[in-house]
């Protein structure tokens, strides 16, 4: 038997798929091929059951054949293929990932053969005027493993089946008449489904996220001795055997973005798609593990995951696969954010936030533990999960529907855990807990509650809440400090912080100023909190997401979104103020000094700036007084002006500020305006420490206040530095480094 049509997806390389039965050579479409931000790249292709076989990403990577140079199809059809899923779809209005189809589900026309939620997996057919579907709950399709799948449709018989590995596994009756599918004049798409739901405007769900090999399509039914002999056929080059697939194979590739000229290169950053915040840091066993919210579907806000990164010392990363991923039994619709604590026995636990919206609330608080002591992987690769919620919100308790977002800690024989909530008609506040053994958790009350009349931007709702101890010059002051993301009605989204005194008696925040501080005056881009204790050095770290401000249709030609900035260290300082410096481990990164000057007038720093061309470095720049009103410096700039993004201190507002009107000429991008916020010298000299990551500015001013923005220039000579300031203020010391990436990658 023939198939009339066949994609064996051999050739390894290029942007063409060829169908030797029917002749056609199928266009691969794949959102890097565009080149707009680094130059074109093919689509991924990976070693397949026989010869190759082609990567989906999960959101751009599908074949189109125009539907009048498809084969027609009446009484009878077989679909064979092998797959690996990477991820499974979220199954956006119980619409398939399509592996192919060629239908339109609301004209009751054509078929659809994919996933779904879990793993689930299906062949849907327009019969007659009747949509049917044949579906496999109990075998669902595992991730990350090669599955040989068929459907099959008999009019004779009126059976939809379902095979996998050459077994049966679902069959469908469908009446006693003789039905013919009815045919569709929909283009025949292969990994993207031909109705698939819109998101954001750029975004098209219900596409295949993984490897495909060895798609046929019959018009006829197969028998199942026949798929079973095509099953054995295919693994007697693998000794009978299905190969496993390395986990490198199905990765997101790190290299397929590293020549865009905005992604970050030291800071981290996922893999590839979508990352929220960076949270729940815990070191173990010589090794700093972080976590953080990710989409491995594409770069939009969706199918949330927890991704993994692992690091000896916080500053050289290497990417683990997901720690956490939503499953059907109660976390089905997301895995968001939380934290990490040690466990009655010192392994790692993570305390998140379950995602379930077949509950109400749909947000409760989940568990899980490292299988270390069953597998001694120091990499904690894997986890599992406490079999149901460990605290679920009650009427009552807090604003409620609104339930997230755990920080758990433990103080001498009991585990303490905040939960982001608010009490309506108040403001928001975070639910304190505590227990004894992890499970087991009693209400104390709420920690500290914002008032939300007098200071509305704090919203009505608390995110992300982390709680920690202040020292100063390494020792205990009795100081805590709270910090939290606003959310809701009239909520200024940035990471708001008190400094107080931490009631452990009383399970209260006591704080010494009722209207919070900011950290970072850069506006909506240092946001997402989340913090640990430092058991190596006893530092109170703070990790946060850096905002990309991107539209979804320039997210959608990169691949990527979103990044993380640059861990922070947090301390009191001796005039009670808070101080704010990033790690001493970035040092370690510093590559080749660029420039060392000391004592200079501004048109000798200009002139020592001039041979400097750079997208990736660090600086460290202390002004001298003079009579400047306001100085600073032009980042990212062209030779002629055109495009600069400016740092800026204006010493009579005592105002930190970045000014973005020239930032770009790229009308597409949304960077633009003038960010600021306050920052007190007191009598001090500006000294400030600028990292530039490509497309990230992260601006560091005497160790009290930090700047995070965003640049992203349309030219590619926008590599220049130039001082600013009236000719008698003077530049009393300026060094540049060369910084080394974060990640080791192979192009």
């Amino acid at each position: 038997m023939e198939p009339i049509a066949y994609w064996s997806f051999d050739e390894g390389q290029g942007r063409i798929a060829h169908d030797p039965y029917t002749g056609n050579l199928d266009s691969i479409q794949y959102a890097l091929t565009k080149g707009r931000f680094q130059p074109p790249q093919d689509p991924i292709w990976r070693k397949g059951i026989r010869g190759s076989a082609l990567l989906f990403d999960g959101y751009s990577t599908w074949l189109q054949r125009p539907a009048d140079q498809c084969p027609s199809l009446s009484g009878a059809l077989t679909i064979t293929a092998w797959i690996a899923p990477r991820s499974y779809d979220f199954g956006d209005e119980q619409r398939l990932a399509a592996i192919v189809n060629q239908h339109d589900r609301e004209r009751c026309e054509g078929y659809v053969f994919g996933l779904s939620r879990h793993g689930s997996w299906s062949l849907q057919l327009a019969l007659g005027d009747q949509w049917v579907e044949v579906w496999c709950y109990n075998h669902p399709l595992p991730k990350g493993e090669w599955s040989f799948v068929a459907a099959t449709y008999e009019a004779l018989s009126g059976q939809l089946k379902l095979y996998l590995n050459g077994y049966i596994v679902a069959v469908k009756h469908h009446g006693q008449d003789i039905t013919l599918i009815t045919p569709s004049q929909e283009d025949l798409l292969i990994g993207r489904n031909n109705k698939g739901v819109i998101l954001a405007e750029a975004f098209t769900m219900n596409m295949f996220d993984g490897l495909m090999d060895e798609l046929c399509l019959y018009d006829l039914a197969m028998s199942e001795e026949d798929i079973a002999r095509t099953y054995r056929e295919y693994l007697t080059e693998h000794g009978g055997a299905v190969p496993a697939i390395p986990f490198d194979d199905l990765a997101i590739p790190r290299a397929s973005f590293v020549q865009d000229r905005h992604r970050p290169v030291y800071h981290l950053t996922s893999p590839g798609h979508w990352m929220n915040e960076p949270h729940a840091p815990i070191y173990f066993n010589g090794q700093y593990h972080l976590f953080y919210q990710f989409n491995p579907n594409g770069p939009f806000w969706h199918y949330i995951h927890w991704g993994h990164w692992v690091s000896e010392d916080l500053v050289h990363w290497r990417d683990l696969p997901a720690a956490l991923a939503p499953e059907p039994s109660f976390d089905p619709d997301g895995i968001w954010s939380g934290s990490a604590a040690y466990d009655e026995h010192g392994f790692p636990a993570l305390f998140y936030t379950i995602g379930n919206n077949a509950c109400s609330p749909n947000q409760s608080v989940g568990l899980a533990r490292t299988t270390y002591l069953q597998d001694g992987d120091l990499d904690l690769k894997t986890w599992v999960k406490h079999p149901e919620p460990i605290v679920v919100q009650e009427p009552g308790i807090g604003y409620f529907g609104e339930f997230r977002d755990p920080y758990v800690w433990k103080e001498k024989e009991e585990w303490i855990m905040l939960v982001g909530t608010g009490i309506e008609g108040r403001g928001g506040t975070a639910m304190v807990y505590r227990s004894a053994n992890l499970i087991d958790w009693k209400l104390e009350g709420p920690l500290y509650v914002s008032n939300y009349e007098k200071y509305p931007y704090l919203g009505v709702v608390w995110e992300l809440p982390v709680l920690l101890p202040l020292k100063r010059n390494g020792e205990a002051t009795g100081k805590h400090i709270l910090l939290i993301s606003p959310w809701g009605p009239g909520a200024k989204v940035e990471v708001n912080y008190w400094i107080g005194t931490w009631d452990a008696a009383g399970y209260l925040f006591i704080p010494d100023h009722e209207e919070p501080g900011l950290i970072d005056v850069g506006d909506f881009h240092f946001t997402g909190p989340s913090g640990m204790v430092d058991p190596v050095t006893g530092r109170s770290l703070l990790f946060t997401i850096a905002q990309g401000e991107r539209t979804p249709e320039i997210d959608y030609d990169c691949g990527w979104s979103h990044g993380a900035g640059m861990p922070v260290s947090l301390t009191l300082r001796e005039d009670g103020q808070l101080g704010i410096e990033p790690i001493e481990e970035m040092r370690q990164l510093r590559g080749k000094q660029l420039l060392n000057v000391w004592d200079l007038n501004l048109d000798e720093a200009n002139e020592s700036l001039k041979n400097i061309q750079s997208d990736t470095f660090e600086l460290e720049l202390t002004f001298g007084y003079g009579a400047a009103n306001q100085y600073g410096i032009s980042l990212r700039r062209t030779p002629d002006g055109e495009e600069e993004t400016v740092v800026f201190y204006d010493q009579d507002r005592e105002r930190l500020g970045v000014n973005r009107n020239k930032t770009t000429l790229d009308t597409r991008e949304r960077t633009t305006g003038i960010q600021e916020g306050l920052l007190e010298l007191r009598g001090e000299p500006l000294q400030l420490r600028v990292f530039v990551d490509r497309s990230l500015i992260e601006v560091y001013a005497n160790g009290l206040k930090s700047l995070t923005t965003r640049a992203y220039p349309s030219r590619l000579d926008a590599l220049g530095l130039l001082l600013h300031g009236n000719r008698d203020i003077r530049i009393a010391s300026m060094q540049i480094w060369e910084i080394k990436p974060a990640f080791q990658v192979s192009v």
